[in-house]
């Protein structure tokens, strides 16, 4: 017990020391935790921790998409480009974020066997998906109100996944319209889609897709009603702005996580959203309604005439059901932590789902990932492609259209370099000889 009481009060003198810093001289956030911090009393383990890590964030954040080493680089520069609401929308996830957390995790638990002696000179790294060829297996995957983060929102990302090559995947929710961002994209951006409690509505936005040339649909079926986002309640309560000066009303909950405003408060929320203009949202109460069932799914197939995707499929039983309906492909995926507090990585959740389709469709796979290795393993295991979503929207947000293509950027040099070091020349040669999952 005395050595516990040494060891706090040890602590307590090294900040004491730090008080004297010129980091704590001037009043702000650093400086007020700090003094919150010494004033509780007893300095614990955890709250010296928490401070500390404080303290690292507080590091000098980029000041040009050219500066960054690394795409969490551009996390932090994100968080000061935006209002605290805002990126508490980017961040959350549910409950204590724990889904969040062990989303990127999950590849810490996999290591990579890497070959000699194979002459690595030319990469390959393009990779084929229903037809089309990619430079990369890299997605955008969807994100929805991207005009919060930079005013030129989804069309600003398009127009990044153009210069670079990538697959650009479209919310339902987005702040730009389907045509607006195919033109700016020059095609090849999927529809993701909610599908709403009225099939006419879905009806609607499935066929506005195709006619604009979209050649996929994407529908997600891993999000309900009342999700308990704790990060993003406790970034509105420190928001001082008026939010009507951005947004006609909120439906997605109050701070229960319960809707508002019946069809009233749908309209309000759907607004400013292009894929609803013009739709008759007056029976609309849920953008993705709890009745979800395989009988929509027959039901969207036999309506799509493009390729069907479902996303937020995490177990073989559901992928075995998938191909059964005929669907063309799966992402798994769970919203990247935003959907419920499963604590289950899509990365752990993908082999299941390879093994339920059984090589009959492509299988994509998103959340956590960070890195290019993230990547390598993803593809090790069996995906087609791999989807980023938190971080080009960071890179939106710091830097606009620049900052998302140094984001794809410094994705591709990363993988480029780890199918280098494990010794594998192209995508398809990268499979699960070339990993070793560990116990965590």
């Amino acid at each position: 017990m005395s050595r516990a009481i040494d060891q706090i009060e040890t602590r307590r003198k090294f900040l004491l020391m730090l008080s004297a810093s010129p980091l704590l001289a001037s009043p702000g956030l650093l400086a007020g935790s700090f003094s919150n911090l010494l004033g509780t009393g007893e300095v614990t383990e955890k709250k010296f921790l928490g401070w500390l890590d404080l303290l690292q964030q507080s590091d000098e954040v980029i000041s040009s998409p050219d500066q960054a080493l690394e795409v969490m680089d551009f996390e932090a520069a994100a968080r000061k480009a935006l209002p605290p609401a805002h990126f508490g929308y980017l961040a959350t996830g549910v409950d204590d974020d724990g889904t969040v957390r062990a989303n990127r995790e999950g590849y810490s638990h996999i290591q990579i066997r890497a070959r000699r002696l194979i002459n690595v000179e030319d990469i390959d790294m393009s990779m084929s998906l229903f037809g089309a060829k990619w430079n990369t297996p890299i997605v955008l995957s969807p994100v929805s109100g991207q005009k919060a983060f930079h005013p030129e929102g989804e069309v600003a990302v398009a127009r990044a996944a153009r210069t670079k090559g990538h697959l650009m995947m479209l919310s339902t929710v987005a702040t730009s319209s389907i045509e607006d961002a195919i033109a700016a994209r020059g095609g090849h951006v999927w529809q993701q889609l909610y599908p709403t409690n009225v099939w006419d509505v879905t009806r609607a936005i499935v066929k506005r897709a195709e006619a604009a040339g979209s050649p996929a649909i994407v529908l997600t079926v891993d999000l309900q009603e009342g999700s308990n986002r704790e990060t993003l309640f406790r970034a509105e309560r420190v928001d001082k702005r008026e939010c009507s000066a951005c947004h006609q009303g909120a439906y997605t909950g109050d701070a229960r996580g319960r809707g508002r405003g019946g069809s009233g408060g749908f309209a309000q929320y759907a607004a400013r959203k292009p894929m609803f203009d013009g739709l008759d949202l007056s029976k609309v109460t849920a953008a993705h309604p709890a009745n979800l069932s395989w009988d929509f799914v027959k039901r969207l197939r036999d309506t799509v005439t493009v390729k069907l995707l479902i996303k937020g499929i995490v177990t073989r039983e559901d992928a075995q059901l998938a191909v059964e309906h005929g669907v063309d492909g799966l992402m798994v995926s769970n919203h990247g932590g935003r959907t419920e507090e499963t604590l289950r990585a899509t990365i752990e959740s993908l082999p299941e789902v390879i093994e339920g389709v059984a090589g009959k469709v492509p299988v994509i796979v998103d959340g956590g990932v960070r890195r290019g290795t993230d990547i390598f393993k993803a593809l090790a295991l069996g995906a087609s492609a791999v989807g980023i979503g938190r971080p080009h929207a960071w890179g939106l947000a710091a830097f606009g259209q620049p900052g998302v293509e140094a984001v794809l950027e410094i994705l591709r040099r990363e993988l480029k370099t780890i199918m280098r070091q494990a010794g594998t020349i192209s995508v398809a040669g990268i499979s699960r000889n070339y990993l070793v999952t560990r116990t965590p």
